[in-house]
């Protein structure tokens, strides 16, 4: 295939026009042939039974791309392709059409072994057959050591994770996952399905991957190019509303922050309400009416007929500055209604030029004046008394004073905004001009986004549809809304289906076990995780002085094969990095560093980043102290679950304070 796109030419093109346009798109075919040696190009095969409808008799390989041969007939079929569902989905009460499955073991590119599953009496010989629910070269890809950032599990995908993988693209879906079950895969590999079956639309429409910070984005950021999904957007919810408020100021920029109990209340859904009213109310009621000039005579619409054009604008709840621009168009059309009443036969053209004439700005402007999104947010949390006109019935007078900056700023430039403040400033932006719609949106860790963080993404797909992850279990944001209802209703998706997901296929059952000791004190209404792995993983405890001991610990671990992730309070990292000079190792999150994160053996990991990552070995510094970092009890209970969960074989937990209560 690569040598047939290397043969093309673009000298039959009719000018240069086609010829660059040809050349880019046999650049691009190239680029998506690419291919990683190590990477097997196929992982399975399904034979079908004579009597499948339409692929009875056919054997096909399945992999993470299409390959055809000379005559174009499929060697392998993408994992996405219908045809491929039952690789994942057969079972034996439900064989789908299947005689048998076969799935393939590769080390580094190289074919190592293969299994047989038969659905039926006929059972194959010379391959291991299986007998049991997971199979063995199954449960080797899933015990293989964690190096570098996080892979696809196109030869892994559980049948209750394909559903979700293969939903509709109508249908908004929200994955309630415990650590472990795959969650974020799942998400990614539905985002690269969708673009398999819906690839002219999305293509126009775009995907966008929302995750919780930089360092969860380059963690995953090779699995969908790694599916051959180059052109997937991935952001954080900070640069995307960030975004939004450099547009409204060149100058403005993310560098403040707030306390916990002033983000909670910038985070309420009730903020919704009041820069609605911030903005509609620099509306103007009319006290003359406009006089418009034209040749000889002097046209006039009456003070209360503005006023009645304005209440139907108002009616039609469209942005406030595509009504102010209507606004225009009406006084215009007005005005040649009054022109032709006298006689005369204007048309459009006249109209145009009506609406953009000198008298018709300066009156719009006067009635409805144009608004800057971040100088109204600036000044509701600079002038009490705007803010008290806009909360008056909303907020309480607390409340009110609570969210005003203790020093007033005066330009958006020098404003100290937070993340929250960015937040206000977005929902503002899209009152009044509307937020453009992508085809799809991916939410990772969306249980830690407030109401009105949940807005701002949701308003970048209102015309599409959403997969929302996260685990409640691992809220450890005070402003998160702690009910997946309400999270969706906020998204705009109040009918999405909640799946959850419960098997896990990554933190053994020692480690899953032990850090669901947690649960009925963060999240009582779950049910608990079940690891599927055989092996149950090691777990070790120790009482010791945790900086004494720990070059000792770290050097043990690293005696074995996989990743090792140093989790330890924030507040403890630079004392850490310090005791364990000599190693080399990455700290996770910071960017003034010589080794990249992942890309060493050995990551620092401070406790408020740890979310969303994974490592074949975890060494875990102070649960007292991880737990003791975070405003209540609850929450830094939530951290110290998510940081006892991010281990694929071990994990070794040195304590020099007392455990908490339930992990005694």
């Amino acid at each position: 295939m690569r040598a047939r796109t290397e043969s093309l030419d673009s000298a039959a093109a009719g000018d240069w026009v086609s010829r660059e346009f040809l050349e880019a798109a046999f650049a691009e075919r190239r680029k998506a042939l690419a291919d990683d040696p190590t990477v097997p190009l196929f992982f399975g095969r399904v034979d079908y039974r004579p009597d499948a409808p339409d692929v009875g008799g056919e054997s096909l390989h399945v992999g993470r791309r299409h390959i055809t041969d000379e005559r174009g007939d499929p060697m392998v079929v993408d994992w996405r392709a219908p045809v491929s569902r039952a690789f994942y989905r057969a079972s034996r009460s439900e064989p789908l059409g299947l005689a048998l499955r076969r799935r393939y073991g590769f080390v580094r590119g190289r074919l190592t072994g293969f299994e047989d599953e038969a659905f039926g009496e006929a059972r194959p010989s010379g391959a291991a057959q299986v007998e049991d629910e997971y199979s063995a070269l199954l449960e080797a890809e899933i015990e293989r050591p964690r190096v570098g950032p996080m892979r696809d599990i196109v030869a892994t995908i559980q049948p209750e994770q394909d559903v979700i993988v293969r939903a509709d693209l109508s249908r908004s879906v929200c994955v309630q996952g415990a650590p472990g079950t795959g969650k974020t895969a799942v998400g990614l590999h539905r985002a690269a399905y969708l673009l398999y079956a819906h690839r002219d639309q999305l293509s126009r429409q775009g995907v966008l991957v929302v995750g919780p910070n930089a360092s969860f984005l380059r963690y995953i950021g090779d699995v969908l190019p790694a599916l051959g999904e180059m052109a997937v957007g991935q952001t954080t919810i900070e640069e995307l509303v960030a975004t939004t408020l450099r547009h409204a100021h060149a100058k403005a920029t993310v560098r403040g922050s707030d306390p916990a109990p002033v983000s909670v209340l910038k985070g309420d859904a009730r903020m919704a309400e009041v820069l609605s009213r911030a903005v509609w109310s620099h509306l103007v009621a009319p006290t003359e009416g406009l006089v418009v000039p034209r040749g000889a005579a002097r046209w006039r619409v009456p003070a209360y007929e503005v006023e009645e054009t304005i209440a139907t604008l108002r009616s039609r709840e469209v942005r406030y500055a595509a009504a102010r621009a209507m606004l225009a168009q009406r006084l215009a059309h007005a005005v040649l209604v009054k022109m032709e009443n006298a006689g005369d036969s204007p048309d459009d053209r006249v109209q145009d030029a009506v609406a953009r004439s000198r008298p018709v700005k300066q009156y719009v402007d006067a009635v409805w004046p144009a608004v800057d999104p971040a100088r109204v947010v600036l000044r509701l949390l600079s002038d009490p008394d705007f803010l008290a006109t806009a909360a008056d019935g909303l907020l309480s007078a607390d409340e009110q004073r609570l969210l005003l900056w203790p020093k007033p700023a005066k330009a958006p430039g020098s404003a100290p905004w937070s993340l929250a403040d960015a937040v206000l400033v977005d929902e503002a932006h899209d009152l009044v001009a509307r937020q453009p719609s992508l085809g799809h949106v991916v939410l990772d860790e969306a249980q830690d986004l407030s109401a009105m963080m949940l807005r701002a993404v949701g308003r970048r797909c209102t015309t599409g549809s959403a997969t929302v992850l996260g685990d409640l279990a691992q809220t450890t944001t005070a402003w998160g809304v702690g009910s997946w209802p309400r999270a969706l209703a906020h998204l705009g998706k109040p009918d999405a289906v909640v799946d959850e997901l419960t098997r896990g296929f990554r933190v053994p059952g020692e480690v899953i076990e032990y850090a669901a000791r947690l649960l009925p004190r963060i999240a009582p209404e779950l049910t608990p995780p079940v690891s599927v792995r055989r092996a149950r993983g090691e777990l070790d405890v120790v009482a010791t002085d945790p900086l004494g001991a720990l070059p000792a610990a770290v050097s043990r671990v690293l005696e074995r094969v996989g990743s090792v992730g140093l989790i330890v309070p924030d507040a403890l990292v630079a004392d850490v990095v310090r005791v364990l000079d000599g190693h080399p190792l990455a700290v996770v999150g910071t960017s003034d560093r010589e080794q990249v994160e992942f890309d060493v053996r050995l990551d620092v990991v401070p406790a408020s980043l740890a979310k969303g990552l994974e490592f074949d070995h975890v060494v875990l510094v102070e649960p007292a102290a991880i737990a003791a970092g975070e405003p209540d009890e609850v929450t830094g209970l939530r951290r110290l679950y998510v940081c006892l969960t991010r281990a694929v074989t071990s994990l070794v937990v040195l304590h020099g304070e007392p455990l908490p209560a339930a992990l005694r």
